[in-house]
């Protein structure tokens, strides 16, 4: 399995003034919007994601990882005996992912773009 990008989650009460001050600030552009998620970069592939509540998850992840083989990843969590807090699943905005806890409470959303 190879980790392909790691993006930091934060969690906002107020998405359109978190992208305001964070576009500002850093000079970041958005690359994605999903109305609960915006997803901001730069063109060297930098991003930072910013979240209100997710659309299908009990929680909110801390960070997202996408890598080339989610199920391998699945297999290795469970294999590991750590919590999963949102089972694989195929989302309808083109993402198959699924999260695991760690041991220090840490949510970690990983996943694979499949449309």
């Amino acid at each position: 399995m190879i980790v392909e990008r790691i993006v930091p989650n934060l969690t906002v009460t107020d998405l359109p003034r978190a992208v305001r001050e964070h576009s500002s600030v850093l000079g970041l552009q958005t690359v994605m919007d999903h109305g609960w998620i915006v997803t901001l970069a730069q063109p060297d592939g930098r991003h930072l994601s910013l979240i209100t509540e997710d659309a299908s998850a009990p929680v909110n992840p801390d960070v997202s990882v996408f890598v080339d083989d989610v199920t391998a990843a699945y297999d290795e969590a469970v294999s590991a005996g750590l919590e999963i807090v949102h089972p694989l699943t195929a989302e309808n905005w083109g993402v198959t992912r699924f999260f695991y806890r760690d041991s220090s409470g840490n949510v970690i959303n990983v996943g694979t773009h499949t449309s």
